[in-house]
């Protein structure tokens, strides 16, 4: 009988040491969690993202620190193609390669059809889908080089069901989706793969700031704005986690889960399985 030798203890407990990964708009709130969950895996990271200097360098030095990685910062503007091309050549220039890429930058404007600014149109766009195109088509080349390299778009519930007044939203996150089914084709045979994370509600900072807006515009309690408002579409009533999502984006990056392309995984609490 053929008994299997244990793996090392770095490729157990540690399954994406010496991988590199970029994360876009992690500065804080979901991308700042799969970074994190990516370093504790191993990963060097890349972040991206706005904020004040003082507290991304607090953020890099934490990660570092913490997880025993090397952390590098690039301040791209992701609307931006040629901000985009710098980042990538500075990760590529730092590390020599550049094994994970997690297109996660996003905003976020609600109104009308009719009335929706176009200018707000023309950004949604640009950020939360345009910016993923030009990411992987800069970063699919070095992978292609290593045969190894594991794309993760974060999209949304809204990339698979629509709501109301979130016409670019949702018209840029079901555009994701269909760009990851593209890109997991094309690469199929390189041993690198593409899937996207569609979440529902996810506690965040931001998100916690819509639950007090809401109570007071209303004048209601906030466990009835988070159960009535915010997840009156969420059938377990509950609000995913920035860990929970790193912890899929983790494993989606490792090896265990190269047979997983071209998918569109739903962290939803059951809402697009009305």
């Amino acid at each position: 009988m053929n008994i299997q030798a244990p793996l090392p203890l770095d490729q157990t407990t540690r399954p994406l040491a010496g991988r590199v990964s970029l994360v876009s708009g992690s500065t804080s709130g979901i991308g700042l969690g799969i970074a994190r969950a990516l370093a504790a895996a191993g990963s060097a990271v890349v972040l991206n993202g706005f904020g004040k200097p003082e507290d991304i360098a607090e953020t890099q030095a934490r990660i570092g620190s913490e997880f025993g990685v090397r952390v590098r910062y690039s301040g791209a503007d992701m609307s931006k193609p040629t901000p985009i091309a710098e980042m990538i050549a500075m990760a590529l220039d730092a590390f020599g390669r550049l094994d994970i890429l997690v297109n996660n930058a996003g905003i976020q404007h609600v109104a009308p059809l009719e009335q929706f600014p176009v200018e707000k149109w023309d950004a949604v766009l640009a950020i939360n889908l345009s910016s993923a195109f030009h990411t992987t088509r800069l970063a699919l080349p070095a992978m292609r080089k290593n045969n190894f390299g594991r794309i993760i778009n974060i999209a949304s519930a809204h990339g698979l069901v629509a709501s109301p007044f979130k016409a670019a939203y949702v018209a840029a996150k079901h555009g994701m989706i269909g760009l990851t089914k593209v890109t997991a084709l094309e690469a199929a045979e390189a041993n690198i793969t593409c899937n996207a994370i569609c979440p529902g509600y996810v506690y965040t900072p931001l998100v916690e700031a819509q639950i007090e807006g809401q109570a007071k515009a209303h004048g209601i309690p906030r466990e009835q704005v988070i159960r009535d408002v915010l997840l009156s579409q969420q059938p377990n009533k509950r609000f995913a986690t920035v860990e929970e999502l790193g912890a899929l984006s983790a494993f989606l990056a490792s090896d265990a889960a190269a047979s997983i392309t071209g998918a569109a995984l739903p962290v939803d609490g059951g809402w697009t399985a009305h």
